[in-house]
């Protein structure tokens, strides 16, 4: 076989007079990963070719052909019959070389009016839209784990921290009531790009659009976008979605990433708040009385990677000109894995928050230390008339003699305290009990149970 002839075997080969070298071949082919998006590119080529029967370019029998054709490709890859070539590249001329081979020069007919710059650029969108919508389901169902476990521990009370050190008494569901933010946000940021993503952009061929007479309104209709993209130019080299998504997903990894935190430093021996089920555990190899939390630490872990993916688009993008490049497939890998770790933690996370169990006593024992109703005292003394400032030092006075002493404010008796202020009186007890500090705070946003209460339930009307 000649130079020429063994270039003609690719189907865009016509003007080469030598076959691609055999490493070359390897090294430019992307279907060892974009194989995933068989379902997206054959859903998008029986659109086209029905559009194109709309428009005259191919008879009612052809599209009919094509597709009763692409129908049995799809049904060969998911019995696992099919057969990937790396000489063809990618998933697109695969599957229309398959196509060929089935139905004869038809099948050569459906990429008129299309170019791989626009198909694998329609592909994308349709899978990533169609992953979107898994995520935010798995996203959705985290959020009802903690809402249901806030509830359950709406009167549970632990010591609130800043700087890691003890703060101010809160309750246990205010505590996941602030993770729910993080995740109603991140919902709302994945909602928000589904609207970006959902824009067609089939029909801007390889950057200028085409000569046939296409109605790419007919084709997004077909396929359930929005709308078609507005310019060929940047529909074919557009991955702002891409990189949005994955700005979504680094985000919400970072989220992921504080809970894992806390969780691991709970279910420590030296904090022991919390109780993770076995099943969401390992042993180690050596110490058999390890209980390691080995799914919060994985999912901190793997936000490096997400986070990574992000910066790799970014700089996949930074610099190239319009249009389409080369350097575009490289978008797949990234965001294919970014899918991936985004699911398996959500569905690990939407998993294991509802089978957390609180160790009440323990946590309460923790918000006694440290004198964690300091502020209540300064707060008791300004409503007393007492300017904050002087509030303020009085009180500092006081944990110092606590801390000289061994005991907490609620431990002094009233003549200790009144040696700090003439003004503490007996009540002074009602602000320095735990739960007067949290009952104390009954306002929107705040702490006390019957506000964790009314916050879940507002939180499940819109859920």
């Amino acid at each position: 076989m000649t130079d020429q002839n063994k270039s003609a075997e690719k189907p865009w080969g016509g003007r080469f007079t030598e076959p691609t070298d055999a490493f070359v071949e390897r090294f430019t082919a992307s279907v060892g990963f974009d194989q995933r998006l068989y379902h997206h590119d054959i859903t998008g080529s029986i659109a086209h070719a029905t559009m194109l029967a709309e428009v005259g370019v191919l008879t009612g029998d052809e599209r009919d052909t094509i597709i009763e054709g692409l129908k049995a490709v799809k049904a060969d890859i998911e019995a696992g019959t099919f057969e990937w070539s790396v000489s063809l590249e990618d998933v697109h001329m695969n599957i229309e070389a398959r196509l060929t081979d089935r139905i004869g020069i038809t099948g050569k007919k459906l990429h008129t009016g299309r170019s791989r710059n626009d198909q694998v650029a329609t592909d994308i969108r349709l899978y990533l839209r169609d992953e979107i919508d898994v995520i935010a389901e798995e996203l959705r169902r985290l959020q009802a784990g903690l809402l249901d476990l806030a509830e359950r521990e709406a009167e549970t009370i632990m010591p609130g921290f800043t700087h890691l050190q003890t703060a101010q008494p809160v309750t246990f569901g205010h505590h996941l009531l602030a993770w729910y933010e993080m995740l109603v946000r991140d919902a709302e940021r994945l909602q928000d790009c589904r609207k970006r993503v959902n824009v067609m952009p089939l029909g801007a061929a390889a950057l200028a659009g085409t000569t046939y007479p296409i109605d790419r309104n007919i084709t997004a209709k077909l396929l359930g976008f929005d709308r078609p993209s507005e310019n060929s130019l940047d529909s074919v080299s557009d991955r702002d979605f891409a990189i949005e998504f994955c700005s979504f997903a680094a985000l919400l990894m970072t989220h992921l990433s504080r809970f894992s935190e806390e969780l691991v430093l709970w279910t420590s021996a030296q904090f022991d708040f919390i109780d993770l089920p076995d099943r969401f555990c390992t042993g180690s190899s050596i110490m058999p009385q390890k209980k390691n939390p080995d799914v919060p630490e994985l999912v901190r872990g793997k936000t490096g990677r997400v986070n990574g993916h992000l910066i790799s688009l970014l700089t996949l993008m930074k610099s190239q000109p319009l249009a389409y490049n080369k350097d575009n497939q490289e978008d797949k890998e990234p965001l294919f894995d970014t899918v991936d770790t985004v699911k398996g933690c959500l569905k690990a996370y939407a998993d294991m928050v509802p089978a957390i169990e609180a160790r009440a006593d323990n946590m309460r024992v923790a918000a006694k230390r440290g004198f964690s109703t300091a502020t209540d005292l300064a707060d008791y003394l300004v409503k007393k008339g007492v300017a904050f400032r002087d509030a303020h030092e009085i009180v500092g006075k006081a944990v110092a003699f606590g801390v000289a002493e061994g005991r907490d404010l609620s431990e002094m008796t009233t003549e200790e305290l009144t040696r700090f202020s003439d003004v503490i009186g007996e009540d002074v007890f009602d602000v320095l009990t735990l739960e007067g500090s949290v009952q104390a705070r009954n306002h929107l946003g705040g702490t006390a149970p019957e506000q964790v209460r009314a916050a879940v339930a507002r939180a499940r009307k819109v859920l």
